[in-house]
């Protein structure tokens, strides 16, 4: 087998190798007689059908499979001989008018991973901002508990006024006196001034009492979900079942045992120790922005271009999907364009970032441990119904990719651990307003990584499986809450307050987030595919070889 590089600029490296047609024979050889005793044909004994026979019979497919390997091993060789740590997968091309029989030419184009400079991380210096928990805090918690396990009394014949919950059955027709699909509805608790329903909606049955009937008329939102009803004039014909008045919620012991719990002091702690959860969630956001842009500021080195080209496709493609999502999709698209080099930037920012974690993980042995990548696989497997976590786990075990993106998250907050542990940290007591602020501030711009973790050996491995045995990563980024106004402590409670639980009612369509600049407020990117191929290593050995124009050769990755 011969060897000549046919590029060697910056990154980017080129070669042609060419495999003799003796060497491939050589292969088929010894696969035909490997395979020979398990052949069988009529009129010959289970293992002796001769091997002249065999090779005719199987003799194509062996030979593209001969092919392969030898593709396959030429480029674990060429790897190993020149050292080469690859940034994406390889690109690897059969040349043109290969038949059988004659020599193979092989061209591979890849770029490699820079050298990264070893991290300065002896002088980080962070500031932890803290967010004590006030008393006043846990009693607007408590207030929200109790709002929402208010206690409905039967109003009789009063009229309902604003704050009463009024129960009806509706009917939802268009303009021209057509029932809707979704628009028929029984038994749906409204409780009016909640602004739950589509405008007009809960004003109009201000007065209703229990037994009428009344005919209401409203407009759907520009930008409800339901695109043939956005805009439409429609009208609901209702018949009120009952209206109820909030009867009087008291903070005490028996609303908290009404929770499940002994008290209403137990209830206090549990609420104090989530908003404790939730600011220290806030704290290590923004530490690990500020930690993020002193190594982005201290080290500045070229990075695989193809690299940056998935991540800035990672994150363009989640940015064009959010623009769906917005009042005027085209209006967002533009503005996205018009900060186009921005997000590029962003990304050769994250690939940068992420090479440099990795080096620093690689140099102090941070690992994630099959311990935890099992818990990892455990928790992940939940998300599936019981037929299919088996399935899942089997996957992931069986697949480095899937497992990378798993691995991610864990192994990035290990590095980031270990730098906080380096690092020289000074507190300082704050507000959740000033912290939240300071999150989403320009300081705190951009700080996704990706980490591609790197073994030097990791071209040593059987490629006759599928699984790679080598400790890269990708990692996901983790960025700001966005202003996270809806306390976590309340959350459950107040999916109960809304009692309807009908799928027909006309509620409002949730407004879509405007795409503001990546890691302010919106999570672009996590582990994304793109980060796991490049984690792998670009599984060099098993890259796809493109088939050439000829149609004699069909050389694929061997275990497809």
């Amino acid at each position: 087998m011969q060897t000549v590089e046919t590029l060697n600029e910056g990154l980017k490296r080129a070669y042609t190798l060419t495999i003799t047609a003796k060497d491939i024979d050589a292969k088929v050889d010894a696969e035909v007689k490997r395979v020979a005793p398990q052949v069988r044909m009529p009129g010959f004994r289970p293992g002796k059908v001769p091997v002249n026979l065999v090779r005719k019979m199987h003799g194509e497919s062996l030979a593209q499979d001969a092919l392969n390997s030898a593709i396959q091993q030429g480029i674990q060789d060429l790897m190993a001989e020149k050292q080469l740590r690859p940034a994406m997968q390889p690109s690897v091309e059969l040349g043109e008018g290969y038949e059988r029989g004659k020599d193979a030419e092989v061209k591979i184009a890849l770029e490699v991973l820079p050298q990264v400079p070893a991290p300065a991380i002896d002088a980080l210096t962070l500031e932890r901002l803290t967010v004590p928990v006030a008393d006043e805090a846990i009693d607007e918690q408590l207030k929200k508990f109790s709002e929402g396990q208010k206690r409905w009394d039967d109003a009789g014949d009063k009229a309902a006024e604003q704050g009463d919950l009024v129960t009806v059955d509706f009917v939802g027709k268009t303009a021209d006196g057509v029932a809707f699909e979704g628009g028929t509805g029984t038994d749906m608790g409204v409780e009016i001034g909640s602004g739950r329903l589509i405008p007009g909606f809960e004003d109009q049955i201000v007065g209703v009492k229990a037994g009428e009937e009344k005919q209401i008329s409203v407009t759907f939102p520009e930008d409800y979900q339901a695109k043939e009803l956005a805009g439409q004039p429609a009208t609901f014909d209702l018949v009120i079942k009952s209206v109820k008045t909030a009867g009087e919620s008291k903070i005490d012991d028996d609303m908290a045992k009404n929770l499940g719990l002994e008290s209403l002091d137990q209830l206090r702690g549990l609420i104090k120790g989530q908003i404790e959860q939730d600011h220290n969630g806030l704290t290590r956001t923004h530490m690990k922005r500020k930690l993020l842009d002193q190594l982005a500021d201290g080290h500045d080195f070229e990075v695989p271009p193809s690299m940056v080209e998935a991540e800035f496709a990672q994150i363009w493609s989640q940015l064009e999907h959010e623009a769906t999502h917005e009042a005027d999709p085209e209006k967002a698209k533009a503005e996205m364009e018009a900060e186009r080099e921005d997000y590029q930037k962003i990304a050769e920012r994250r690939v940068r970032l992420g090479l440099l974690l990795s080096e620093i993980g690689q140099a102090n042995g941070i690992e994630v441990n099959a311990q935890e990548m099992n818990r990892l696989i455990a928790q992940a497997a939940q998300q599936y119904n019981a037929e299919d976590r088996q399935r899942f786990m089997q996957y992931v075990q069986q697949e480095p990719m899937a497992a990378a993106q798993l691995r991610a998250p864990l192994y990035e907050d290990k590095v980031v651990d270990f730098l906080f542990g380096k690092a020289e940290i000074t507190d300082r007591e704050t507000t959740r307003e000033e912290l939240e602020a300071a999150i989403e501030s320009e300081d705190g711009f951009a700080t996704g990584t990706h980490i591609h973790n790197h073994d030097d050996d990791h071209h040593g491995h059987d490629h006759d499986h599928h699984g790679h045995d080598h400790a890269a990563e990708a990692a996901a980024t983790e960025v700001a809450e966005p202003k996270s106004k809806a306390k976590k402590a309340t959350a459950k409670t107040e999916e109960a307050v809304a009692d309807s639980g009908t799928d027909a009612a006309p509620t409002k369509k949730p407004r879509a987030k405007k795409a503001a600049p990546v890691d302010a407020e919106t999570q672009v990117t996590e582990a994304s595919p793109v980060a796991a191929e490049n984690a792998e290593g670009a599984q060099a050995a098993d890259a796809p070889v493109k088939k050439p124009r000829a149609k004699k050769a069909k050389a694929e990755t061997a275990g497809e």
